[in-house]
């Protein structure tokens, strides 16, 4: 998929069924949630901890659901770091709920 793509609505619906099913899974009504948030070709995801949103990654989107590429958040350089090595990296395999997971690796709650 050539570059700057917005994601279709099609696609933000079912992210945000998987970021919802992960969530109830995941933390179970703990105050701890995955927020996803589109912007053109790209997808963040947040974990909101007890009110206090924080950067986890970014995902872009290519034309596939199981085919995002993944960039961390890097805390130390306020910036998403494509080539940072982190634990969790074995969680991503190019899927929306692969990323949430490596996440939960990354930046353990």
């Amino acid at each position: 998929m050539a570059g700057n793509v917005t994601i279709p609505n099609e696609i933000r619906t079912e992210v945000e069924g998987i970021v919802a099913n992960f969530n109830r899974r995941t933390f179970q009504n703990s105050g701890i949630a995955y927020l996803a948030h589109n912007r053109g070709q790209y997808l963040y995801l947040k974990r909101n901890e007890y009110g206090n949103p924080i950067p986890i990654c970014r995902l872009t989107y290519t034309g596939r659901m199981d085919a995002w590429e993944f960039t961390i958040y890097k805390f130390s350089d306020e910036r998403h770091a494509p080539q940072e090595m982190f634990p969790g990296m074995g969680e991503v395999d190019s899927t929306v709920e692969g990323t949430m997971l490596a996440g939960l690796q990354a930046y353990p709650v």
